[in-house]
């Protein structure tokens, strides 16, 4: 009987065949919670973007530098087996991106750039625009960052950085006492600009050369509209050098922020001169003045 019993329940559920089996196992599980995964559908990728990659690899192995002029045109688009139309693309989103520069004439063709901080502005413009950073944060990091430049250019900067900072705050005084307080905007954007270059860290004055720009236009437009300006700025620039001379880190960096934080008070005042049209914008003499000095 007993025998009987264990037969019944061995015959009761039969096994799955060899291909039942394989496919179960190659079935995805479904989550408890009842939801099956989604995939995106593979692209395969634009012509004109592998011809990118191609270009910006020369250019990663030593092959291209600044100012070397790529192969004519029939040329390249032989090597990489590619249509002239889909070549020009590709030329034309390395130009956007600030890698070439396309020059027509006799002695044109596509040129490696140096390269262009400048961009950097437009991203984080376009960043500001896309709602992906808010002005309190651009603030904020502007603060931090400018401690940390403080405190490298007290170790790096030479006799030459001192004397074009000195040489600032004295186009500031100037400005000043003149009464042309616009045009001391620019001296201010130029002055940060200066003690960035100082720290010696190229990456550090991309970075502070595209906040800053932001931040002069809030700037610019609060002495625009009401003729507001910081007081004693020559002044106070000259202490913050004579500690920055002195490679006295801490007090230089508290002259900074010092100064910041007043500038950042006065612009909170005005909710109008802190918007994002503000930031966006592009304002007469200061962009002017930007433009000359590229």
């Amino acid at each position: 009987m007993r025998d009987m019993a264990i037969k019944s329940r061995s015959t009761a559920r039969p096994a799955p065949k060899p291909n039942e089996r394989s496919s179960r196992a190659m079935e995805p599980s479904v989550p408890r919670g009842g939801a099956s995964p989604t995939f995106r559908p593979i692209h395969t990728r634009r012509a004109f973007e592998e011809i990118c990659d191609r270009i910006r690899e020369q250019l990663a192995i030593g092959a291209l530098k600044p100012g070397d002029k790529l192969p004519p045109e029939r040329d390249l688009a032989g090597q990489l087996g590619v249509s002239r139309n889909v070549l020009r693309e590709a030329l034309r989103s390395l130009e956007m991106a600030g890698v070439l520069r396309l020059q027509k004439g006799v002695k044109g063709g596509a040129f490696i750039r140096e390269g262009d901080t400048g961009r950097m502005n437009d991203v984080m413009r376009d960043m500001l625009s896309l709602g992906m950073i808010s002005i309190e944060e651009l603030s904020e990091a502007r603060v931090e960052i400018l401690d940390l430049v403080v405190r490298l250019a007290c170790k790096n900067a030479d006799k030459a950085d001192f004397d074009a900072l000195q040489q600032n705050i004295e186009r500031t005084e100037a400005a000043t006492r003149e009464g042309r307080m616009l045009e001391r905007v620019e001296y201010s954007r130029e002055f940060y600009r200066l003690l960035a270059a100082s720290t010696g860290n190229k990456v550090i004055g991309m970075i502070v050369h595209s906040v800053t720009e932001i931040h002069m236009r809030f700037v610019y437009a609060k002495v625009a509209s009401s003729g507001a300006s910081t007081p004693r700025l020559a002044e106070k620039r000259m202490a913050f050098l004579s500690a920055l001379r002195a490679r006295d880190a801490a007090t230089a960096a508290r002259r900074m922020r010092t100064h910041l934080d007043y500038v950042h008070r006065m612009l909170q005042a005005d909710p109008g001169a802190m918007s994002l049209q503000i930031a966006l914008a592009e304002m007469g003499p200061l962009a002017i003045a930007r433009r000359s000095t590229q």
